[in-house]
């Protein structure tokens, strides 16, 4: 998959180079280091997680020279305190790389590897090291000139490039999607079915993260959100630390990284196994607003038509529920809504959770093409404190979200096994509870 993908690239370069930088590791506190997780651009092109590693693509040069790999030699001492290194003599068999050199040598060799390119792609910005480097070895291999070689003639951006070869998934990226997507689904379904009132929001996430560590997620995707009560109308609650109570809607935001790929699942649902009057009215506008999204996730329709289409169901659920009032148009226009539904319907999902690729081309709102992958996510948040809500319907926050996989046909919703529908949330909610 990686051999295809840099092969790919490749070709798109044209008389172009290409240079990656792994991402560096991040100090968490003192000598502590966070969990290491590499650059996803660097991965989809390598398969290697390991740091100090650079990797360049330069098609203008010969057969057996194009891919170029450079990274830390072995050190049999290191191995003992950090576990196994790849190493620079097994590094080309392993990974199908031309040729490798050890990561010391990038500022002699990266200029003679450059050699041959009219330009050069770098993701200009991330990081000043990276930068500097860059400028150093292209104002170096531009000495090749004076021999009659080509050299590069500037730094171009890189991300549009590699990003929308990346918006669109292989089929081996759609199973590795599909398999993180299960596996997140189990998830949310195990800690419906055990959690209860008294229980508090970090042991339902622990609920989650333990299955999901269980069978080969070595990290969620993001930081999980479990928000009762009131903390679900926070729509990026962190702390997870209050204790649920009998009455309770809970929004669990959360999914798991699996081989690299994200997936991105958000249910609410009564921490009692059911729903109030109130709590269900709600519900049930979120969910048609989201049911009614999903079935615009198809070719033909654009990225922003799925937003378009949960808001406008959104809004006359609004107006029935006593929220707004007026007409559905003129509210879409003034942006009402947002008092009440303040963020966007989705984004692209696949290695990132929140995933690279244009949204706009031309300033248009691209279409929607097989093999693109977006969540789907419509919510209603009312404050406790709004005055202007009916008073029943204060301090009820709800987001439904599913990853949903563009097909030549109908949607293929990735998340499908975390049940919505009120009846079938009710029958799991509690129902293993000890």
């Amino acid at each position: 998959m990686y051999r295809d993908n840099r092969q790919a690239l490749l070709e798109r370069l044209g008389e172009h180079a290409a240079v990656f930088f792994a991402a560096p590791e991040q100090v968490r506190n003192n000598d502590v280091h966070h969990d290491y997780r590499q650059d996803s651009d660097f991965y989809y092109l390598t398969g290697f997680d390991e740091p100090d590693c650079v990797l360049v693509l330069n098609p203008t040069r010969d057969p057996g020279e194009r891919v170029v790999l450079f990274l830390r030699e072995r050190d049999p001492e290191r191995v003992v305190w950090d576990g196994e290194m790849l190493g620079v003599d097994r590094a080309c068999e392993a990974l199908g790389v031309d040729q490798a050199f050890p990561i010391t040598e990038l500022a002699a060799k990266l200029p003679e590897v450059l050699v041959g390119a009219h330009a050069v792609y770098h993701d200009l910005g991330k990081r000043a090291a990276d930068d500097a480097v860059i400028t150093k070895a292209v104002l170096a291999a531009r000495r090749s000139r004076k021999k009659g070689k080509d050299a590069p003639g500037d730094v171009r951006e890189l991300l549009p490039l590699l990003h929308e070869a990346r918006l669109i998934k292989t089929a081996p990226e759609i199973e590795r999607m599909r398999a993180a997507a299960k596996l997140a689904a189990e998830g949310h379904v195990r800690a419906m079915a055990r959690i209860r009132p008294g229980h508090f929001e970090y042991e339902l996430q622990a609920e989650m993260e333990y299955h999901w560590a269980r069978h080969g997620a070595r990290r969620t995707a993001y930081p999980s959100i479990v928000g009762s009560g009131p903390n679900a109308c926070v729509l990026h609650y962190r702390p997870n630390s209050r204790q649920m109570q009998a009455g309770d809607l809970v929004l669990v935001d959360a999914g798991c990284e699996l081989d690299y790929f994200a997936s991105d699942i958000t249910r609410t649902w009564p921490v009692s196994g059911k729903f109030t009057p109130a709590q269900k009215a709600v519900y049930e506008v979120v969910l048609a607003s989201q049911l009614a999204a999903i079935e615009r996730c198809r070719p033909g329709y654009s990225f922003d038509s799925v937003h378009d289409r949960a808001v406008e169901v959104l809004v006359d659920g609004m107006i029935e529920l006593g929220l707004l009032k007026g007409e559905r148009k003129q509210l879409i226009e003034d942006e009402s809504f947002k008092r009440y539904y303040m963020h966007r319907t989705g984004h692209w999902i696949g290695m990132d959770v929140h995933d690279v690729g244009a949204y706009y081309a031309q300033g248009t709102s691209r279409a929607l093409e097989p093999g693109m992958a977006l969540t789907v996510e419509p919510g209603i948040y009312i404050a406790p404190d709004d005055e202007e809500a009916p008073a029943h319907l204060r301090g009820i926050g709800i987001r439904i979200e599913d990853d949903v996989l563009i097909t030549a046909g109908a949607p293929d919703v990735l998340t499908h096994g975390v049940p919505k529908t009120v009846d079938a949330l009710e029958a799991l909610i509690g129902s293993q509870a000890e």
